[in-house]
């Protein structure tokens, strides 16, 4: 790198030098090959993926790879920021306004007079604040509560969303007992279809029984993505065990049967939960 592109490099401490960069690595001139040719839609999927590997690093526990993973979600943010930049749409600036704007309006219990005494109430409230937005935005009402809930999340929280929209009007069961009942009663639905061969109804209740698990979580106040992550983690973990014990012992995951590696799978998990 030559001594003038040296002088120019950001001192990396401010938002202002991570622009910098961005608009840098999108120069038409000098800028990286690769940065430039991408678009609104080709960098949507590193978004998504950035903001599932800071969800990971929550998972495990880790503040050191918590903070490099939003780095890396910022600097989508700010790639996204400059791209809209180039066209004259809106800046990073726009977009901090915008947020900043939302926050205030959407919490005047904090910024107004408004009081509220509970979380369920300021739940409402938001609820309510989003629906007049919406209201606002599209000119005319929504012809659906549903609505609000938008189609590209991730199935999970999508799922999370729809039934928390719909209990807000009382349609929802108040407590995980017949939660569990409609998990049993999807599972027999679900035999019934492998029974018959149907590949078209194994995946209709399939996801009928993965629907009523979200319901089950949301009940229990547990985050049904974060618990997926988890037990992803625990799987990798414990796998990796099982491949270490049996490299131990001479062998491999090739050369093993499913019998051996269950046992090992045994071993790993009582390693980590020496009580049971």
């Amino acid at each position: 790198m030559s001594g003038g592109r040296q002088d120019r490099l950001p001192k990396g401490k401010r938002v202002e030098d991570l622009l910098a960069v961005m608009e840098a690595l999108r120069d038409g001139e000098h800028g990286c090959a690769w940065d430039r040719v991408q678009t609104f839609s080709s960098i949507a999927p590193y978004t998504i993926e950035e903001a599932y590997e800071v969800a990971d690093a929550i998972a495990r526990d880790d503040m050191a790879a918590l903070c490099d993973e939003l780095g890396d979600l910022l600097l989508q943010v700010v790639y996204h920021a400059q791209m809209a930049r180039e066209r004259e749409s809106f800046v990073l600036s726009d977009v901090v306004a915008t947020i900043v704007d939302k926050m205030v309006r959407r919490h005047p219990h904090v910024f107004g007079d408004t009081v509220i005494s509970s979380s369920e109430e300021q739940s409402r409230l938001w609820a309510e604040i989003k629906a007049q937005e919406r209201g606002v935005a599209s000119g005319a009402r929504q012809s659906s509560l549903l609505d609000e809930v938008q189609r590209g999340l991730p199935p999970l929280l999508q799922g999370v969303a729809l039934q928390r929209v719909a209990g807000r009007v009382g349609f929802d069961w108040t407590e995980a007992r017949p939660i569990i009942a409609k998990i049993r009663e999807e599972l027999g639905e679900l035999e019934d279809a492998v029974a018959s061969g149907s590949s078209k109804a194994m995946s209709e209740e399939i996801g009928d029984l993965l629907f009523a698990v979200v319901n089950l979580a949301r009940r229990l106040d547990v985050n049904p993505e974060m618990a997926l992550i988890a037990a992803n983690a625990k799987f990798r973990r414990r796998f990796a065990r099982i491949e270490a014990l049996l490299l131990q012992a001479g062998s491999s995951t090739e050369e093993a049967t499913l019998e051996e590696m269950e046992r090992l799978w045994n071993v790993a998990k009582r390693e980590e939960n020496p009580g049971d």
